[in-house]
């Protein structure tokens, strides 16, 4: 099985301050701090750190040098990177004193995707080959049409939320990888037990991970559901944690272990990111998820 990503190469611009800015409030920054990031890099480099090789398929803009080189430094595929004219995607991260974070996010070259990239990229991979996606690239709608009908195994962290996911059909969603809040966002409803119930009913033969917070995570399948705990970790910033499960999840799941197991190693895994700085470097290397 070989493994693409379509996803979003971004500079992540880190403060540190005191609260969550609020609403007309100006405060002081503690401290400020550039990584690389994005959904799709981090989960990229979380697949490529947990033992997978991923081509990793995107843009970046003129000033996407750092982001194209920490791909390769952990091993990733750049291939399938294209450079053009203009910004890179970036975000612009408040962490509290709780580690807690709010993410301002500009799609800069992640929205400049044209659907002749698209085919030109999914034309190297076939059936059974699993697609990575998340929503912070353009075109997601032709991305999902066009893999189902080359029959790849889509897997969709449908984040951020917005009114371009209501715009794809998502039955052709292999396995969804979601949070509390996406899976509120998408199913209506707000107890865990209900979303996925529903999620169940609308999408029936996809696998569904929801992840809740110190409440651990579910994996629901057909109705089969499988429950984890957290790993407790003292954390530093909760950045990567959801990319560092999602990558760790699916680099089990194709190893071939069973869901209980699959569930084991990414709660480790995302514990051990929220206690480091950053996005890239919070997430730990395969050696370091011992259980």
């Amino acid at each position: 099985m070989k493994v693409l990503n379509i996803g979003s190469l971004n500079y992540d611009y880190v403060y540190q301050v005191n609260h969550i800015v609020r609403e007309g409030e100006t405060i002081l920054s503690d401290d400020m701090q550039t990584f690389c990031g994005g959904k799709g890099l981090n989960q990229s480099i979380a697949l490529a750190k947990a033992g997978i090789k991923v081509f990793h398929a995107g843009l970046v803009g003129e000033e996407g040098t750092l982001l194209l080189d920490t791909c390769k430094e952990f091993g990733v595929d750049t291939s399938l990177i294209q450079r053009i004219a203009g910004k890179s995607g970036h975000t612009i991260i408040q962490v509290d004193k709780k580690a807690q974070n709010s993410i301002l996010l500009f799609g800069g070259a992640n929205q400049s995707l044209t659907r002749e990239m698209i085919e030109s990229w999914m034309a190297q991979f076939s059936a059974g080959d699993l697609l990575l996606l998340q929503n912070e690239v353009n075109e997601l709608p032709f991305i999902i049409e066009t893999a189902s009908q080359q029959e790849l195994f889509i897997a969709l962290n449908p984040s951020p939320f917005n009114e371009k996911l209501l715009a794809c059909d998502l039955s052709k969603v292999s396995l969804f990888l979601l949070n509390e809040i996406e899976g509120e966002q998408i199913s209506g409803e707000k107890d865990a037990n209900r979303m996925l119930a529903v999620l169940g009913e609308r999408y029936p033969e996809a696998k569904v991970i929801l992840t809740l917070g110190e409440r651990g995570s579910i994996y629901y399948e057909r109705n089969e559901m499988i429950q984890q705990g957290i790993f407790p970790a003292k954390a530093v910033d909760t950045t990567a944690a959801g990319d560092t499960f999602t990558g760790y999840f699916i680099a089990s799941m194709i190893e071939g272990l069973l869901p209980q197991r699959c569930l084991e190693i990414a709660s480790y895994a995302s514990s051990l990111a929220v206690s480091r700085m950053g996005a890239v470097s919070s997430i730990p290397m395969r050696s370091e998820v011992i259980l």
